[in-house]
């Protein structure tokens, strides 16, 4: 069920950055975190990163020091800021929000695709 709207993403080389955004196409309540996942072709879909609304943060171990998620607690607004990109981090990215009574919304997906 998709009720968030995600923007950034593209095509990029080696070591440039992107930022992807995420944000619920419709009001959403007591969201208790947010956060991404990517999905590369023929590979199960994997957590990148997440942050609850008092900024505790989680990331894969593979992107830490590279990449930064960040919170808009007043807009409900996720962002992942990706930096030193490589092209093993090329995936569909998916952002997601987590609700206190345990429901969870998606965005529609975004290609990121970082040429060597």
């Amino acid at each position: 069920q998709e009720r968030l709207v995600q923007s950034g993403g593209g095509l990029v080389q080696a070591g440039g950055s992107l930022r992807l955004s995420c944000a619920p196409s419709r009001s959403i309540f007591s969201i208790n975190a947010m956060g991404w996942y990517r999905q590369a072709p023929g590979k199960q879909r994997e957590l990148v990163a997440t942050i609850t609304r008092d900024g505790s943060t989680n990331y894969k171990e593979s992107i830490q020091g590279r990449f930064t998620i960040s919170i808009d607690n007043a807009k409900n607004t996720v962002y992942l800021q990706m930096n030193s990109l490589k092209p093993e981090d090329t995936a569909v990215y998916y952002c997601h929000t987590d609700t206190t009574w345990g429901q969870r919304y998606w965005g529609q997906g975004t290609q990121v695709t970082v040429s060597s």
